[in-house]
């Protein structure tokens, strides 16, 4: 695989809640250490993603915002 995103983390899917249209897959990259994303349901089928296949976070993003409270 070759992409021009610079963050890539690989990790397993540990969570998938599915809708009618997307599912929403939770990837854990490291202990106690999870990234949410929200996908079509055909993108979940085409990438045959299960809870416990390893797959990757790609982040690419023009911001990044940072909060405090």
């Amino acid at each position: 695989m070759k992409i021009s995103a610079r963050n890539v983390l690989k990790g397993k899917v540990v969570a998938v809640e599915m809708g009618a249209v997307n599912a929403e897959v939770l990837i854990e990259v490291a202990p106690g250490i999870e990234v949410a994303s929200i996908i079509t349901k055909a993108a979940f089928e085409k990438l045959e993603l299960a809870v416990g296949k390893e797959a990757y976070a790609v982040l690419k993003a023009s911001n990044v915002m940072v909060a405090v409270d």
